[in-house]
């Protein structure tokens, strides 16, 4: 396995075409081609559905996609030090969706400003994925809602304790109130995919979906489909409140029959470096500033 194989799988796995894949990398297709099948029987395994219409990433081919990229980031960080003989400070992130996201920003410009040879990644993926890339040493802090599952090798510490609210457009027949209970619920509900949620959003949101009939029902492949259904008008969705992370074009009623949540980062046990450690001081400190 190469860097070039590696290069030649992702612009696949991106472009979902070995030609715009091929112009990319500036290689002939057969070589894009040759590349992958390589890898292919070096790994073992099918990356690719081909036909001649399109293109598709296995199931193998997925679970691969992260940890390709990983290690060709890591070939190009270790160039990059090499090169320009810095010692460079790598702080890999994750989240699992763009509200999550945006609560980085603030926090990574004071800490760059502290530690110029600071050098973030963020990875924005799927709930269970990113708490086995921190298990794996692969990420340092993830942000997300804890789950009743025990993760042993991992720490968690809490930022908020977040009200499950009814996420809807300001125009929903729901949003003229303050607090709202289960039984208030009315209307077409907009659900998430459970492999976007954790599994406590997942088990409130089915609790309002088993009850409707089909036409109320609306699925979303996840948050930030959900939040442009309501803001379309479609529907409501049920997710915790997080006052920083909030959309400012959606209102968010609590529902009071609901168990607030705990959302905070996920971290190994052993996080005394000083770039981690002021990280979780500095986004503690930002959380109780907006809480």
């Amino acid at each position: 396995m190469n860097t070039v194989q590696l290069e030649c799988f992702v612009a696949v796995a991106e472009y979902l075409n070995f030609s715009k894949a091929s112009r990319s990398l500036k290689i002939t297709q057969p070589a894009v081609s040759h590349q992958i099948q390589a890898l292919e029987e070096e790994l073992e395994t099918k990356l690719f559905n081909r036909t001649s219409k399109n293109v598709t990433l296995t199931q193998e081919g997925i679970l691969f996609l992260t940890d390709a990229q990983l290690i060709l980031k890591t070939a190009f960080s270790a160039k990059e030090r090499l090169g320009s003989h810095e010692h460079f400070i790598p702080l890999e992130l994750g989240c699992h969706n763009y509200m999550e996201l945006n609560l980085f920003p603030p926090i990574l410009e004071k800490l760059s400003a502290e530690f110029p040879l600071l050098r973030p990644n963020i990875r924005l993926v799927p709930f269970p994925s990113l708490l086995n890339m921190i298990e794996n040493n692969q990420i340092h802090a993830v942000l997300g809602i804890k789950d009743e599952q025990k993760i042993s090798s991992l720490s968690f510490r809490e930022l908020c304790s977040a009200p499950i609210a009814c996420v809807c457009s300001p125009g929903h027949q729901l949003a003229r109130y303050k607090t709202l209970s289960r039984r208030q619920l009315i209307g077409n509900f907009i659900a998430c995919s459970p492999r976007q949620i954790s599994d406590s959003i997942f088990t409130v949101q089915n609790s309002i979906l088993v009850n409707l009939s089909p036409g109320q029902r609306f699925f979303a492949e996840n948050v930030e489909s959900a939040f442009a259904l309501a803001k379309a008008h479609l529907g409501y969705t049920l997710y915790p409140d997080i006052l920083p992370a909030r959309d400012k074009d959606l209102c968010y009623i609590p529902v009071t029959d609901f168990p607030k949540v705990s959302f905070g980062v996920y971290c190994q046990y052993s996080h005394d470096q000083p770039v981690m450690k002021r990280f979780l001081t500095l986004l503690s400190g930002f959380m109780r500033e907006n809480g």
